[in-house]
This record gives structure tokens, sequence and C-alpha cells, in this order.
């Protein structure tokens, strides 16, 4: 690799201030794996994330994915900031599998959380500044000149009146220490931070000319659908392949672990050959349950009150405190992820290597599942990320991987493998179902004096970690991956409360008396982390019970909400914000107005919804937004990624619901599991919070109280509480 000189620098730090104090290393050792960087005569690469073509061009290496969020757009400015080069000029690649590029929240390499901007606003930055550094003191010897006389101004040097591109200091930088912890630019001095700049991933996206996973095509390439049983868990008993290997265009037909895969020389061919296919399965456990079954098992587990629970002050106190006790009880439902662009993937195996081509929110858990499935060091396995048309938590459950590689190990195939809109519905993962109750009580100041949540359902932490394991472990056997799962399972059901499992529910709020608790209750469905995770409904029952909390204490929900938030100033400035702007919607004829707040992903977030009651449905007209993310990088951004939140949750709150019946998933596509169409949505108003508090995450936060706002405008238009989604009236 031109311009990397091993023995000169090990390796980059760059350090900031993240989560409480997190320090981050980037570390490239002579021993370690080489960078998936590009090897480009007379280059310099400094770093993990940047390089200096000779023709003064600059790529980054972008270290996390993008799906529609706007983490390439946001990292790309912190660069084009702090090493002063025209922000719109970059040419942005994605990082290969590499530890250098881990997330420095899950120590290893993946999107998701909410995390990009926060875990990289100050590292990225560094990085950037120690470059520009770098070529300034390059600059300042050959030149001959002194360092100090010497500023940039996209991607020159400029010296006197005189302006030399970056790149005719290449030889000498290659040769110089790189610095560590090089000034970075105060906020006073942003062109780009901060500013309105049209997305650079726009124009591809909008052309068509950006490049999916699902648009991969490689030499010699056959295409694979899977035959998988309808009820997650279930195993081959029995198939026919001679009758399918007898169709036009099918080439093999293997068992695999997820099923059987039909591999053809078109899709269509194998889409077809798939559907002809039948298996006879070993149904699990699973397929006794439907989802009477599920709730029914829910309210008994309500009512045994067997659990885990976590408790700060007197909870019996706090009720003998109250002068009036409220308990209520809150549905809410499996869910799907259905992202625009439905699973792929392409694996070829050849010549001891192996390459991979597929969007996905964990590269590094990738490599380690090709190469735990072809049989080969992970150091062998390329992965070539692409744009992710949608992900939502999705595709971080990466079992179509798993798919595509055994197939191509089993066919000696190169394959792509596609999953139909119909498998990612009805054979995925999911978002898991809730019965939450609440108990609550206020005392005569209309004080809320005691606050008892419970939360009935499935944990995510042991789902998570049974996908993720067999690749971060690819040498590990998969006995001890899963008994390392299982040990999770029993840690989440009888000794402690997995956390994504609750998150949300005493937060927020000054209550001095509180106490959570967690009844495990897992029926087997493969469950995942859905977009906002667990405050996807924690919200819902923690916010319309406030709101109900509001009206017997005889107060208006807005300032009862401030008078309860003392002890969180972000929170309460984002609900007098959203408070004050929905004034303007108070009186108009035959609309009513309900109000939510909610902070998660250490982002507040508060939201009023305007409907009306047309032909025995909800129609939302309009949506406030107050936002509190710390400092923006991009106030376009925000509001987009505010925007798309607030219609998912919408989605989910008015037609989002997975059925079983006899373990399977009764819905199958967008006619009968529904998302919102532009006719239906609101028109979003978003108020950004001007903030020099480090940048926290905006992918998530938008939807956590959009449906108990929804739920709340709706009591004020009809006078009854919703207490379960989807919403019925």
């Amino acid at each position: 690799m031109k311009g990397w000189n091993l023995t000169r620098r090990g390796f980059l730090k760059a350090s900031g201030i993240v989560g409480g104090g997190l320090v981050i290393g980037y570390m490239v050792t002579r021993d370690g794996p080489p960078l998936p960087v590009a090897d480009i005569e007379g280059a310099l690469t400094p770093n993990a994330f940047l390089q200096l073509t000779p023709d003064n061009m600059v790529r980054f290496y972008f270290p996390r994915d993008e799906m529609g969020q706007g983490a390439m757009m946001g990292l790309t400015t912190l660069i084009a900031e702090e090493l002063d080069y025209p922000l719109n000029e970059i040419e942005v690649l994605f990082a290969g599998a590499h530890s250098a590029y881990n997330n420095p929240d899950f120590n290893l390499q993946g999107t998701g959380g909410s995390t990009s901007m926060k875990v990289h606003f100050l590292p990225l930055r560094q990085v950037a500044a120690n470059m520009r550094a770098l070529i300034l003191d390059a600059a300042a010897s050959d030149l001959n000149v002194s360092r100090s006389s010497l500023t940039t101004h996209d991607a020159q040097v400029i010296a006197g009146d005189q302006a030399f591109p970056y790149a005719q200091f290449i030889e000498t930088a290659s040769a110089a220490e790189l610095p560590e912890s090089a000034t970075l630019k105060p906020k006073t001095e942003f062109k780009y931070i901060g500013k309105e700049i049209a997305r650079i991933d726009g124009q591809a996206k909008s052309t068509g000319t950006a490049e999916y996973g699902i648009d991969i095509e490689v030499p010699n390439m056959h295409y694979a659908m899977v035959k998988r049983c309808a009820v997650a868990g279930g195993t081959i008993k029995s198939f026919d392949a001679v009758p399918i290997l007898a169709t036009v265009g099918v080439t093999d037909v293997v068992a695999i672990d997820s099923g059987v895969a039909v591999v053809a020389t078109s899709f269509w061919q194998a889409k077809k050959a798939v559907a002809a296919l039948t298996v006879e399965w070993n149904l699990p456990e699973l397929a006794n349950i439907s989802s009477q079954q599920i709730k029914s098992d829910y309210q008994q587990a309500l009512q045994d009150e067997k659990g885990d629970s976590y408790s700060e002050g007197d909870i019996t106190q706090g009720f003998t405190a109250a002068s009036k006790i409220v308990e209520r009880e809150y549905w809410a439902p499996y869910l799907a992820h259905a992202p625009l662009e439905p699973l792929n993937a392409v694996v070829r195996i050849e010549n001891g290597e192996a390459d991979l081509w597929s969007g996905t929110q964990f590269p590094g858990v990738a490599q380690g599942l090709v190469a735990r499935y072809a049989g080969l060091p992970k150091e062998k396995v390329r992965v070539n990320s692409t744009f992710l048309g949608g992900g939502f938590g999705r595709r971080g459950a990466l079992t179509h991987i798993t798919e595509a590689t055994q197939t191509a190990m089993a066919t000696n195939k190169a394959i792509k493998l596609i999953w139909s809109r119909e498998e990612d519905i009805q054979n995925g993962f999911y978002r898991p179902a809730s019965l939450m109750k609440i108990k609550a009580g206020i005392d005569e100041r209309g004080k809320i004096s005691a606050w008892q949540a419970t939360r009935v359902g499935g944990n995510l932490t042991p789902s998570v970690l049974g996908v993720v394991l067999p690749g971060v472990l690819p040498r590990v056997p998969s006995g001890i991956t899963n008994l390392i799962t299982g040990a999770a399972n029993s840690v989440f059901d009888g000794w402690s409360i997995d956390a994504v499992s609750i998150e949300g529910l005493i937060d927020d709020y000054d209550f001095a008396n509180k106490e959570i608790k967690h009844i495990t209750v897992d029926h087997g469905l493969p469950l995942t982390f859905w977009r906002s995770v667990g405050h996807s409904y924690t919200a819902f029952a923690k916010e319309t019970l406030i709101d109900e909390l509001a009206e017997f204490a005889e107060a208006d929900p807005v300032e009862f909400r401030k008078q309860h938030t003392q002890d969180n100033p972000r929170l309460q400035q984002v609900i007098e914000m959203a408070g004050q702007a929905m004034q303007q919607w108070q009186n108009e004829l035959g609309r009513y107005v309900g109000f939510a707040a909610h902070g998660s992903f250490s982002s507040y977030v508060a939201e009023a919804a305007q409907i009306s009651i047309e032909n025995g449905g909800i129609k939302v007209h309009k949506i406030v937004c107050a936002v509190d993310c710390g400092q923006v990088v991009n106030p376009d951004v925000v509001r987009g990624q505010m925007e798309g939140a607030i219609m998912f949750g919408l989605t989910a709150a008015l037609y989002g619901n997975i059925e079983l019946e006899n373990g399977a998933v009764k819905e199958s596509n967008f006619h009968n599991y529904p998302i919102l169409r532009m006719d239906a949505a609101p028109t979003v108003q978003v108020v950004i919070v001007d903030s020099d508090e480090a940048p926290t995450g905006v992918g998530e936060p938008g939807l956590p109280p959009i449906a108990p706002a929804v739920a709340n405008a709706v009591y004020a238009a009809t006078g009854k509480r919703l207490y379960a989604m989807p919403f019925r009236l």
C-alpha cells in the first residue's frame, strides 16, 4: 500500500468524549489483516479512512452503512469540514470489513441504534484534522516556510498569494510523522457543519445509479430461493427434488439449514420452482400457537406476577400518598420491518477465497458468517458493501447471508439469493409483542407519587445474540454459541431484566417512587430490533397514561409534563416548544389535538398530532415535532429522519399487526400488511433545538411519541381511550 509506512506509524489514535468519556482507538498493526483500501500508486493513506491520490482526489472510506438515514452525508460533512476539502468532491466508498471500522458502541462493525453521528462526531473530525495538519507540515518543509504562515482553502495550501494542491506534498507527507491531536475547528468557523446542504447521495438515488445489493451481478451467477417452513423453527422431514430438477432453468435443489434451496439460471425460474416444491416438515411447538393463545398466555403471566423487578424510592409509600390510583393495560403486537428492498446476497467462493455483495447493518458479522460456512479464514472473505434499501433492524439479522453461503458451497456456483416480499413478512424476524401494565398514583397536589410498570413478552438480547455470535465467532463450534445464547436466555428469565425489553417505561419523568418489572414469555417466533426497539411500544403505554393522569389532576397535558420534567430540562424544553407550536391548531373546527413526549437514544422529542374522525377512521392531518439531538450537522437530515420516523410510526399505530395462526404468520404482502400511503400522510413541522451538546441519534427518536400523540388526540375527539395497537375505533 503506497504512502503507508508501518515502521513510522503503527496506528492512528483519534479520541474524543463520546458516550461518557469513551476513548476510541483505531489500531492497525503489522500483524493484523491488511486494510481493505485501494492500492493506488503514489497515494497518501495516513489512516483507515482517508486517502489522497496524486490527482488531488480525496477518498473517504465510509465506516457505517447507508440505509436512507443520512449517515453518509453526515460523516462526510465532518471530513470535509476539518480537512478543508469541497464536500461534493469527496469520493465516498463503503469501507470493507475490518476492525478499524468498528462501531465503538457495539465493539464490532455495525450500524444501528442511532449511533453513527454520536460515536464519530469527534473521532472522524480528528482523523481529518490530523491529515490536514500532516499536509501543512509537509508543505512547510517543501516550501521552506514557517508552518504558521500557511493555511488551506478547498484542497489547496495557501502560501501568501500562491495556492498549491494538497497532492503536491504527498511524497514528503508520506515520510513525515502523523500528528495525533491536531486542533479542531471552532464552531464559529464551520462552513459545512450545521448548514443546509443537499445530500451527496441524493443524485445517485434519484437517477437510479446508486448500487444496492439487489442490483449486483457477477459472471456465471445463478439465482437461489429457499423453501422454508411456514412455522419458524421447523426442520426438513423429506422432499422430492426430482420433478423440480426437471423444470426449465433449474440446476440444483439442495437442503440447507433453513430449508431447501432451489437454484436456477434466472430469478423467475427459481421463484416458480420453489413454489412448486413440496416439503414435509418436522414442526416445532410454535405450530400449536395462535395469536389469541399468545395474548392469553401474556395475560396469565401478568396475573401470576412472577418476574424480575427493579425499584427506586418506596413504591408502597408512594401509593399510600396517592389520592387517585389508576391502573391500565396496553397491547402492542408483533411487527415486521418490510424494508423497500427485500433481503438479498451474492456469494462467490473460488480459489480458497470468497466475495460477498450485500447491504447489511453488520458487515463484520456477515464476513464471519461467510467464513464459518465456507470453511475459510475471515481474512479470505471480502465484503463488498452496497447501499441498503431500508434497514430498521431487519438487515442486522443475517440468516440470508448464511443461506447464500451454504447454497454456494453445496452447488459450487456463484449464488444470488433473493427473498420475496412474502418470505420477508412470513419467514423473517419481528418486533416482539408486548403486554404492559402501568399502575400510577397522583397526590393532592397533582404530582405523580408512584409509578409501577410491568412488561410481558419475549427478550431481544438472547435472540439477537443467537444470530450475531456465529458471525462474531466463526471458528467457535455452533454447540458453544448455542450454549452462550441459552445462558443469555436464562439470565433474562429469572435473574436480570433485558434493558431493551423495558426501555422507556420508567424513564423521562420525575418519579420519586418507581418500580419496573419484567415477565419473560417467549413462544419462539424469531425476534430482533425494530426501529426504536423497546421505545416503540413503551412510549405508547407511558404517554397515554401520562395524559390520563393529567386529566385526573385537572391539568393541561403540556403543563403537566413540564411539571414532571424538572430533572430532565432537555425533554422539558422540547415539550414547551412543541406545545407552543401546536397552539395555532387549537381552534380548527372538527379537528382534535393530542400530545406526547419521549427521550430515546440520547435525544429528546415531543410531538403534537392533529386528527379528525372520518368515515369511522382516524385521519391524521398535521404533526409538529420538536427535537433536541444535540449539535446538528445537517438540519435537512434531521428533518428528514423525524418525518420518516413519524410516517413509520404512524404505519405501526394505524395498521401494523402480525397475526399467527397455528404458528404461521398470516400476513404476506402490503395488501394485508399495509404501509401509510401518500394520501394518508400528514404534513409535518419539525422544530430543531439549537444546541451545543454532543450530537446524538436522529434515525429512531422521532418514532416513539407519534402513536401516543395520535391516541391522545383520538381521546380528545371521541372521549374513548385507546389501549391497543393498531388503533381501532
